[in-house]
Protein backbone atom coordinates (compact mmCIF):
# COMPACT_ATOMS: atom_id res chain seq x y z
CA UNK A 1 0.00 0.00 0.00
CA UNK A 2 1.05 3.40 -0.68
CA UNK A 3 1.42 5.54 2.09
CA UNK A 4 0.08 9.43 1.64
CA UNK A 5 2.72 10.90 3.54
CA UNK A 6 5.48 9.24 1.01
CA UNK A 7 4.10 10.99 -1.55
CA UNK A 8 3.25 14.40 -0.84
CA UNK A 9 7.32 15.51 -1.80
CA UNK A 10 7.16 13.90 -5.39
CA UNK A 11 3.69 15.99 -6.10
CA UNK A 12 4.72 18.36 -8.85
CA UNK A 13 2.69 21.12 -10.34
CA UNK A 14 1.05 21.56 -14.06
CA UNK A 15 3.27 20.64 -17.23
CA UNK A 16 4.37 24.08 -18.73
CA UNK A 17 4.64 23.01 -22.13
CA UNK A 18 1.16 21.44 -22.34
CA UNK A 19 -0.31 24.01 -21.35
CA UNK A 20 1.61 26.39 -23.70
CA UNK A 21 0.83 24.10 -26.34
CA UNK A 22 -3.12 23.99 -25.30
CA UNK A 23 -3.08 27.79 -24.96
CA UNK A 24 -1.45 27.94 -28.90
CA UNK A 25 -4.34 25.63 -30.18
CA UNK A 26 -7.55 27.22 -27.97
CA UNK A 27 -5.97 30.44 -30.23
CA UNK A 28 -6.20 28.80 -33.41
CA UNK A 29 -9.56 27.85 -33.04
CA UNK A 30 -12.28 28.89 -35.50
CA UNK A 31 -13.21 32.01 -32.88
CA UNK A 32 -11.87 35.15 -32.00
CA UNK A 33 -9.23 35.13 -29.33
CA UNK A 34 -10.26 34.40 -26.34
CA UNK A 35 -13.95 34.07 -27.27
CA UNK A 36 -14.64 31.55 -25.16
CA UNK A 37 -13.40 32.57 -22.10
CA UNK A 38 -13.17 30.61 -19.02
CA UNK A 39 -13.83 27.49 -20.94
CA UNK A 40 -10.48 28.22 -22.52
CA UNK A 41 -8.87 28.27 -19.23
CA UNK A 42 -10.37 24.80 -18.61
CA UNK A 43 -9.45 22.72 -21.44
CA UNK A 44 -5.82 24.56 -21.14
CA UNK A 45 -5.79 23.64 -17.64
CA UNK A 46 -6.90 19.93 -18.43
CA UNK A 47 -3.76 19.93 -20.73
CA UNK A 48 -1.44 21.15 -18.44
CA UNK A 49 -2.57 18.13 -15.66
CA UNK A 50 -2.73 15.23 -18.71
CA UNK A 51 0.36 16.69 -20.75
CA UNK A 52 -2.18 16.42 -23.95
CA UNK A 53 -3.85 18.79 -25.82
CA UNK A 54 -6.81 16.79 -26.54
CA UNK A 55 -8.69 15.07 -23.48
CA UNK A 56 -12.04 13.12 -22.75
CA UNK A 57 -14.35 12.80 -19.27
CA UNK A 58 -16.16 10.55 -19.94
CA UNK A 59 -16.08 8.56 -16.97
CA UNK A 60 -16.65 10.69 -13.64
CA UNK A 61 -16.82 9.30 -9.88
CA UNK A 62 -17.80 11.35 -7.35
CA UNK A 63 -16.93 10.05 -3.48
CA UNK A 64 -18.79 11.28 -0.97
CA UNK A 65 -17.50 11.01 2.43
CA UNK A 66 -19.99 10.55 5.75
CA UNK A 67 -19.24 10.95 8.89
CA UNK A 68 -20.75 12.11 12.24
CA UNK A 69 -19.10 14.93 14.25
CA UNK A 70 -19.11 15.09 18.04
CA UNK A 71 -19.97 19.18 18.08
CA UNK A 72 -23.87 18.87 17.57
CA UNK A 73 -23.83 18.02 21.53
CA UNK A 74 -23.23 21.59 21.52
CA UNK A 75 -26.40 22.39 19.68
CA UNK A 76 -25.17 23.64 16.43
CA UNK A 77 -26.98 21.97 14.33
CA UNK A 78 -31.06 21.99 13.46
CA UNK A 79 -31.50 18.24 12.91
CA UNK A 80 -30.34 14.89 14.72
CA UNK A 81 -27.11 13.31 14.14
CA UNK A 82 -28.81 10.20 13.00
CA UNK A 83 -29.81 12.17 9.80
CA UNK A 84 -26.28 11.56 8.92
CA UNK A 85 -26.92 7.70 8.04
CA UNK A 86 -30.17 8.57 6.99
CA UNK A 87 -29.08 10.51 3.84
CA UNK A 88 -25.95 7.99 3.18
CA UNK A 89 -28.66 5.27 2.66
CA UNK A 90 -30.38 7.60 0.33
CA UNK A 91 -27.87 8.96 -1.64
CA UNK A 92 -27.05 5.20 -2.94
CA UNK A 93 -31.23 5.32 -3.17
CA UNK A 94 -30.69 8.08 -5.86
CA UNK A 95 -33.28 10.20 -4.67
CA UNK A 96 -30.71 12.73 -3.19
CA UNK A 97 -29.54 15.89 -4.87
CA UNK A 98 -25.79 14.62 -5.58
CA UNK A 99 -27.60 11.03 -6.91
CA UNK A 100 -29.74 13.21 -9.29
CA UNK A 101 -27.29 15.55 -10.81
CA UNK A 102 -25.31 12.77 -11.31
CA UNK A 103 -27.52 10.53 -12.80
CA UNK A 104 -28.20 13.54 -14.96
CA UNK A 105 -24.32 13.75 -15.76
CA UNK A 106 -23.29 10.07 -16.44
CA UNK A 107 -21.13 10.52 -13.02
CA UNK A 108 -21.62 7.31 -10.46
CA UNK A 109 -22.23 8.26 -6.88
CA UNK A 110 -20.05 5.62 -4.19
CA UNK A 111 -20.80 6.58 -0.99
CA UNK A 112 -18.42 5.82 1.72
CA UNK A 113 -19.14 5.13 5.83
CA UNK A 114 -15.82 7.03 7.02
CA UNK A 115 -17.51 8.15 10.31
CA UNK A 116 -21.09 7.22 10.78
CA UNK A 117 -22.05 7.12 14.89
CA UNK A 118 -23.82 4.06 13.91
CA UNK A 119 -23.47 1.49 11.47
CA UNK A 120 -25.28 1.89 7.96
CA UNK A 121 -26.30 -1.45 7.54
CA UNK A 122 -27.10 -1.07 3.98
CA UNK A 123 -24.34 -2.95 1.47
CA UNK A 124 -24.31 -0.15 -0.89
CA UNK A 125 -22.50 2.18 1.42
CA UNK A 126 -19.34 1.31 1.14
CA UNK A 127 -17.99 0.73 5.28
CA UNK A 128 -14.84 2.16 5.80
CA UNK A 129 -15.23 3.67 8.91
CA UNK A 130 -11.96 4.92 10.60
CA UNK A 131 -14.25 5.84 13.94
CA UNK A 132 -18.01 5.74 15.11
CA UNK A 133 -17.98 9.89 14.46
CA UNK A 134 -15.37 12.55 16.55
CA UNK A 135 -15.53 13.71 20.06
CA UNK A 136 -17.32 17.19 20.71
CA UNK A 137 -14.16 19.66 19.82
CA UNK A 138 -15.64 22.22 21.85
CA UNK A 139 -14.50 20.33 24.58
CA UNK A 140 -11.55 18.60 22.97
CA UNK A 141 -9.77 17.55 20.29
CA UNK A 142 -11.95 15.96 17.65
CA UNK A 143 -9.85 12.88 17.17
CA UNK A 144 -6.37 11.75 17.55
CA UNK A 145 -3.68 12.59 14.56
CA UNK A 146 -3.83 9.11 14.29
CA UNK A 147 -7.01 8.93 13.25
CA UNK A 148 -6.59 11.85 10.85
CA UNK A 149 -3.96 10.03 9.44
CA UNK A 150 -5.92 6.80 8.66
CA UNK A 151 -9.17 8.80 7.33
CA UNK A 152 -6.87 10.94 5.26
CA UNK A 153 -5.46 7.28 3.55
CA UNK A 154 -8.98 5.73 3.45
CA UNK A 155 -10.08 8.77 1.21
CA UNK A 156 -6.20 8.32 -1.08
CA UNK A 157 -6.88 4.59 -1.22
CA UNK A 158 -10.26 5.07 -2.67
CA UNK A 159 -9.42 7.90 -5.17
CA UNK A 160 -6.38 6.05 -6.55
CA UNK A 161 -8.30 3.01 -6.74
CA UNK A 162 -11.06 4.91 -9.03
CA UNK A 163 -8.77 6.41 -11.23
CA UNK A 164 -7.58 3.05 -11.42
CA UNK A 165 -10.89 1.55 -12.55
CA UNK A 166 -11.23 3.90 -15.22
CA UNK A 167 -12.26 7.32 -13.67
CA UNK A 168 -11.59 10.52 -16.10
CA UNK A 169 -12.05 12.99 -13.20
CA UNK A 170 -13.31 12.56 -9.36
CA UNK A 171 -15.91 15.13 -7.79
CA UNK A 172 -15.79 15.47 -3.71
CA UNK A 173 -18.40 15.03 -1.25
CA UNK A 174 -19.48 14.64 1.81
CA UNK A 175 -22.65 13.81 4.49
CA UNK A 176 -22.12 15.18 8.40
CA UNK A 177 -24.36 16.98 10.47
CA UNK A 178 -21.97 19.40 12.05
CA UNK A 179 -19.84 19.39 9.44
CA UNK A 180 -20.31 23.54 8.52
CA UNK A 181 -18.83 23.88 12.03
CA UNK A 182 -16.10 21.61 11.60
CA UNK A 183 -14.99 23.25 8.16
CA UNK A 184 -15.57 27.03 9.88
CA UNK A 185 -13.06 25.81 12.60
CA UNK A 186 -10.31 24.68 10.12
CA UNK A 187 -10.70 27.47 7.97
CA UNK A 188 -10.48 29.96 10.85
CA UNK A 189 -7.37 28.34 11.96
CA UNK A 190 -5.42 27.82 9.03
CA UNK A 191 -6.57 31.49 7.62
CA UNK A 192 -6.96 33.99 10.79
CA UNK A 193 -9.98 35.29 9.48
CA UNK A 194 -12.43 36.25 12.45
CA UNK A 195 -15.35 33.36 13.35
CA UNK A 196 -18.31 36.09 12.23
CA UNK A 197 -16.73 36.01 8.94
CA UNK A 198 -16.46 32.67 8.81
CA UNK A 199 -19.38 30.86 10.11
CA UNK A 200 -22.25 29.97 7.92
CA UNK A 201 -26.03 28.88 8.60
CA UNK A 202 -25.22 25.16 7.84
CA UNK A 203 -29.12 23.94 7.29
CA UNK A 204 -30.51 26.86 8.86
CA UNK A 205 -30.28 28.44 11.85
CA UNK A 206 -31.93 31.45 13.71
CA UNK A 207 -29.88 34.15 14.23
CA UNK A 208 -29.77 33.52 17.82
CA UNK A 209 -28.54 29.68 16.76
CA UNK A 210 -26.01 31.58 14.78
CA UNK A 211 -24.47 33.45 17.23
CA UNK A 212 -24.87 30.46 19.47
CA UNK A 213 -22.73 28.43 16.97
CA UNK A 214 -19.45 30.96 16.79
CA UNK A 215 -19.31 31.06 20.36
CA UNK A 216 -18.91 26.80 20.51
CA UNK A 217 -16.56 27.35 17.14
CA UNK A 218 -14.54 29.90 19.37
CA UNK A 219 -14.67 27.74 22.18
CA UNK A 220 -13.25 24.99 20.01
CA UNK A 221 -10.39 26.65 19.00
CA UNK A 222 -9.54 28.20 22.29
CA UNK A 223 -9.96 24.89 24.26
CA UNK A 224 -7.41 22.95 21.54
CA UNK A 225 -5.19 25.91 20.30
CA UNK A 226 -4.55 23.98 16.91
CA UNK A 227 -1.31 24.34 15.61
CA UNK A 228 -1.55 26.39 12.43
CA UNK A 229 1.26 25.71 11.07
CA UNK A 230 0.20 22.06 11.09
CA UNK A 231 -2.61 21.57 8.98
CA UNK A 232 -3.41 17.60 10.12
CA UNK A 233 -2.74 19.02 13.98
CA UNK A 234 -5.35 21.59 12.73
CA UNK A 235 -7.82 18.86 11.80
CA UNK A 236 -7.24 16.58 14.55
CA UNK A 237 -8.00 18.97 16.52
CA UNK A 238 -11.23 20.45 14.82
CA UNK A 239 -11.59 19.21 11.97
CA UNK A 240 -14.07 15.71 10.88
CA UNK A 241 -13.50 12.56 9.22
CA UNK A 242 -15.13 13.47 6.07
CA UNK A 243 -13.39 16.40 5.72
CA UNK A 244 -9.62 14.06 6.17
CA UNK A 245 -11.29 11.83 3.81
CA UNK A 246 -11.68 14.64 1.24
CA UNK A 247 -7.81 15.55 1.68
CA UNK A 248 -6.84 12.01 0.79
CA UNK A 249 -8.75 12.63 -2.82
CA UNK A 250 -6.83 15.85 -3.37
CA UNK A 251 -3.69 14.07 -2.74
CA UNK A 252 -4.37 11.11 -4.67
CA UNK A 253 -5.10 13.52 -7.95
CA UNK A 254 -2.27 15.35 -8.14
CA UNK A 255 0.11 12.36 -7.40
CA UNK A 256 -1.81 10.64 -10.57
CA UNK A 257 -1.98 13.52 -12.08
CA UNK A 258 -6.05 13.64 -13.10
CA UNK A 259 -8.42 16.29 -12.29
CA UNK A 260 -10.64 16.67 -9.01
CA UNK A 261 -13.75 18.68 -8.27
CA UNK A 262 -13.96 20.51 -5.20
CA UNK A 263 -17.62 21.29 -4.40
CA UNK A 264 -18.98 23.41 -1.31
CA UNK A 265 -17.33 24.72 1.72
CA UNK A 266 -16.28 21.12 3.88
CA UNK A 267 -14.85 20.55 0.37
CA UNK A 268 -13.31 23.33 -0.27
CA UNK A 269 -11.77 22.99 3.57
CA UNK A 270 -9.95 19.50 2.69
CA UNK A 271 -9.02 21.05 -0.24
CA UNK A 272 -7.21 23.77 1.64
CA UNK A 273 -5.70 21.66 3.89
CA UNK A 274 -3.99 18.96 0.85
CA UNK A 275 -2.98 22.88 -0.72
CA UNK A 276 -1.05 23.53 2.33
CA UNK A 277 0.46 20.02 2.54
CA UNK A 278 1.44 20.22 -0.88
CA UNK A 279 0.84 23.56 -3.00
CA UNK A 280 1.17 21.79 -6.44
CA UNK A 281 -2.19 20.11 -5.83
CA UNK A 282 -3.61 23.76 -6.62
CA UNK A 283 -3.01 22.89 -10.69
CA UNK A 284 -5.18 19.58 -10.22
CA UNK A 285 -8.51 21.34 -8.76
CA UNK A 286 -11.34 22.44 -10.50
CA UNK A 287 -13.64 24.63 -8.22
CA UNK A 288 -17.16 23.71 -9.17
CA UNK A 289 -19.86 26.78 -7.93
CA UNK A 290 -19.41 29.72 -5.11
CA UNK A 291 -20.94 28.36 -1.57
CA UNK A 292 -23.41 30.43 0.17
CA UNK A 293 -21.02 29.40 3.01
CA UNK A 294 -18.49 32.49 4.07
CA UNK A 295 -15.33 30.26 4.54
CA UNK A 296 -15.80 29.38 1.03
CA UNK A 297 -14.81 32.34 -0.87
CA UNK A 298 -11.67 32.95 1.28
CA UNK A 299 -11.21 29.43 0.72
CA UNK A 300 -10.97 29.31 -2.98
CA UNK A 301 -8.99 33.03 -2.87
CA UNK A 302 -6.35 31.27 -0.84
CA UNK A 303 -6.58 28.72 -3.75
CA UNK A 304 -6.31 31.33 -6.21
CA UNK A 305 -9.17 29.20 -7.66
CA UNK A 306 -12.30 30.65 -8.93
CA UNK A 307 -15.71 29.07 -9.22
CA UNK A 308 -17.63 28.50 -12.49
CA UNK A 309 -20.94 28.72 -10.94
CA UNK A 310 -22.95 31.14 -9.24
CA UNK A 311 -25.92 29.47 -8.07
CA UNK A 312 -26.29 30.46 -4.46
CA UNK A 313 -25.64 26.74 -3.39
CA UNK A 314 -24.95 25.69 -0.26
CA UNK A 315 -26.60 21.72 0.14
CA UNK A 316 -23.08 19.90 -0.44
CA UNK A 317 -23.12 16.07 -0.91
CA UNK A 318 -20.65 16.69 -3.90
CA UNK A 319 -23.60 18.47 -5.90
CA UNK A 320 -21.46 21.17 -7.46
CA UNK A 321 -19.52 18.56 -9.23
CA UNK A 322 -21.30 16.81 -12.18
CA UNK A 323 -22.60 20.35 -13.06
CA UNK A 324 -19.30 21.74 -13.24
CA UNK A 325 -18.69 18.66 -15.25
CA UNK A 326 -21.07 19.00 -17.84
CA UNK A 327 -19.09 22.43 -18.25
CA UNK A 328 -15.64 20.81 -18.03
CA UNK A 329 -16.97 18.07 -20.94
CA UNK A 330 -17.72 21.33 -23.20
CA UNK A 331 -14.37 22.62 -22.91
CA UNK A 332 -13.08 19.06 -23.96
CA UNK A 333 -15.83 18.93 -26.96
CA UNK A 334 -14.51 22.97 -28.24
CA UNK A 335 -10.84 21.20 -28.60
CA UNK A 336 -11.43 17.87 -29.71
CA UNK A 337 -14.62 19.50 -32.18
CA UNK A 338 -14.38 22.60 -33.14
CA UNK A 339 -12.00 23.79 -36.65
CA UNK A 340 -9.26 25.64 -36.53
CA UNK A 341 -7.74 28.45 -38.95
CA UNK A 342 -6.25 26.12 -41.01
CA UNK A 343 -9.10 24.13 -41.74
CA UNK A 344 -10.68 26.92 -43.37
CA UNK A 345 -7.55 28.74 -44.95
CA UNK A 346 -8.06 31.97 -42.78
CA UNK A 347 -5.14 34.61 -42.34
CA UNK A 348 -5.23 35.09 -38.74
CA UNK A 349 -3.28 38.43 -38.84
CA UNK A 350 -6.75 40.23 -39.32
CA UNK A 351 -7.79 39.36 -36.15
CA UNK A 352 -7.12 41.53 -33.12
CA UNK A 353 -6.50 40.38 -29.72
CA UNK A 354 -8.45 42.16 -26.73
CA UNK A 355 -7.27 40.19 -24.01
CA UNK A 356 -6.01 41.89 -21.12
CA UNK A 357 -4.34 39.03 -19.84
CA UNK A 358 -1.96 38.03 -22.74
Amino acid sequence: MTRYQDIIPTITGANQEALSAARAYCDFLIKPFGSLGRLEDMAVKLAGITGQTHNHLDNCTVLVFAADNGVVAEGVATVDPGFTRLQAINMTRGICGVSVLSAAAGAEVKVIDIGISTPAGWPAVLDYNVARGTANMAQGPAMSREVAERAIQVGFDLACESYAAGADILGTGEMGIGNTSTSAAVVIALTGITPESAVGRGAGLTDEAWEHKVEVIKQALAVNQPDVTDPIAVLAAVGGLDIAGMVGCYLAAAWQRKPIIIDGVISAAAALIAYRLAPATHDFMFPSHRSEEPAHSVIVDELGLQPYLELRMRLGEGSGCPLALQILRGACAMMNGMGTFDDINFDTTVLVDNRDDV
